[in-house]
């Protein structure tokens, strides 16, 4: 999609219609994308919401300057460990109340409103509060995830009586309303973010985790701070790979290029056997490191810059064996000094926005509190038990992240503002799209339907669309071939700046579309 003034890029029409329609009537791609990101709520109520965490990457061009905001929550503060372990918790919970943690997404909405936007967060709530009170026809694709997630909000009786029409989840095509988030926005838009950290909202959001068991008081909401952070960044081939610091895993995609950048990518082919083994093999080192290092940065025993070493990075691209698949590769020996949506608007002004916004699982903690029609997210289960780890679960603490936003610059310019979304697929995403266009010449769209790669752990990788040579090459090297289907390879979103306004692209795997104006 090329379009002269603005443009947006999100999993939904209805979130890229709200954004459009904000760019339209000159609002920014800040006030845009917060919109957008109101309105998922209510249209992928699986993936993000309030509920959740949010991150972004913003081009500011007044001041002609990539800015980063981190507004994640922290664990409660009744966290106790060691009654944790006496309970017999191998792992840190995966759902319910005990692993919801601090909502910090609306902090960072609003924060970016009141520094970048052209509007408030009341006037921004607005097509969200609409569209939860008039509904929506539920669309294919997020119909089929809605299902997955049956048996999970049965397990809560008002998640149940929110998000399930006569004891099952909305087909496709099938109208859905949710009043209760809508009148949960108009207390936001009435009452401002207040409500939430520490207000009214959130004592009913506390008072209805306590009857759980949950973790969270709320002077953990009324103490909650997003952040300005300083992105990092790597150089490949005259382009710059900009990605947020810990606690999200942004590093890993830097460390990758890095790895690559001594390799002929081009010559290999793309999507061909050496050219695959090689980016899984990266993949896997990188991912070791993180595994290992990355958590809180209040809490992490080294500097992310160390992660980034040129010299570091050298030596671990030398632990890539051409002819042999690695199966746990170790993390790296520092010197120390230390589920989901994604989005991007880009306005006539020249502003760009990379956003991110997630409940981690499909509908998070699986934990609504009656009345709010909020699906409240369940980061806590980023945490880890392993005693000693710097990611191990205490109170007051951010968990490790996994959603992270990608933006590319070049000549110092803005250039790509993209994102794959999808867990752990998401730094491998960010590489396999950006090589795509830098080292293949592809345009956006292009780049995001391109087949992909997956892999998790040990030797077996999934891949889509795989040529039964290159299969049988890989399997040669080693590695272990999953069937594809059921495998999440990410939903991608991108707008690419053009020498006269935009070009960009949204993701098939998803339901979402790209539009401008």
């Amino acid at each position: 999609m090329y379009a002269p003034r603005g443009a947006a890029s999100t999993s939904h029409p209805l979130a890229t219609g709200v954004a459009i329609g904000i760019l339209e009537a000159r609002g920014n791609a800040i006030d845009a994308a917060v919109a957008a990101a109101a309105a998922l709520n209510v249209v992928e109520p699986h993936m993000t919401g309030m509920g959740g965490d949010m991150f972004a990457l913003l081009w500011d061009a007044n001041d002609r300057r990539l800015v980063g905001i981190d507004a994640t929550g922290k664990s409660g503060s009744k966290i106790d460990v060691q009654q944790l372990i006496a309970e017999g918790a191998g792992s840190v919970p995966e759902d319910g109340a005990r692993s919801v943690t601090v909502p910090g997404a609306l902090s960072g909405w609003d924060a970016l409103l009141e520094k970048y936007g052209t509007t408030a967060i009341d006037q921004a709530l607005q097509p969200a509060i609409r569209l939860a009170n008039e509904g929506f026809p539920v669309s294919p694709i997020i119909a089929r995830d809605w299902a997955a997630a049956v048996d999970g909000l049965r397990s809560n009786s008002c998640a149940a009586a929110t998000f399930l029409v006569d004891g099952e989840a909305p087909r496709a095509g099938q109208w859905f309303r949710n009043p209760d988030l809508a009148g949960t926005f108009k207390r936001v838009a009435e009452n401002g973010v207040e409500t939430l950290y520490g207000g009214g909202l959130g004592e009913q959001i506390v008072a209805g985790l306590d009857e759980l068991g949950g973790f969270l008081t709320v002077e953990d909401l009324r103490s909650h701070r997003y952040r300005w952070v300083e992105p990092l960044s790597m150089e490949y081939k005259g382009y710059t790979l900009h990605e947020l610091p810990p606690a999200g895993q942004g590093v890993a995609a830097l460390q990758m290029l890095k790895m690559l950048e001594g390799h002929d990518l081009q010559a290999m082919g793309h999507n061909s056997v050496h050219y695959l083994h090689t980016l899984i093999e990266a993949k896997k080192l990188a991912y070791a490191d993180i595994a290992r290092y990355i958590a809180d940065p209040d809490h992490m025993d080294v500097r992310p810059e160390s992660l980034l070493d040129v010299g570091y990075l050298a030596r671990r691209a030398q632990l890539i064996d051409p002819a042999a698949a690695a199966n746990h590769p170790d993390a790296g020996r520092l010197a120390t000094a230390s589920e989901t949506i994604y989005l991007t608007v880009a306005d006539q002004y020249g502003n760009m926005i990379s956003f991110i916004n997630s409940l981690y699982g499909h509908f998070g903690s699986g934990v609504v509190v009656p009345g709010t029609g909020l699906v409240l997210q369940n980061r806590g289960a980023g945490f880890t038990m392993e005693h000693g780890h710097p990611n191990q679960i205490a109170p007051n603490k951010r968990p490790f992240h996994t959603i992270i936003p990608a933006f590319v610059s070049k000549d110092g310019a803005p250039w790509l503002s993209f994102g794959v979304m999808g867990g752990s697929m998401q730094p491998q995403g960010h590489v396999q799209v950006m090589l795509n266009m830098v080292e293949f010449g592809m345009d956006p769209q292009e780049a995001i339907d391109a087949a992909r790669f997956r892999h998790d752990s040990g030797t077996t990788v999934a891949v889509e669309r795989l040529d039964v040579d290159v299969a049988a090459g890989l399997e040669a090297l080693g590695h272990e071939l999953c069937d594809p289907d059921g495998v999440g390879f990410g939903g991608a979103q991108a707008i690419l700046k053009l020498a006269q306004g935009w070009a960009a692209a949204s993701d098939p795997r998803k339901d979402g579309i790209a539009a401008g104006h």
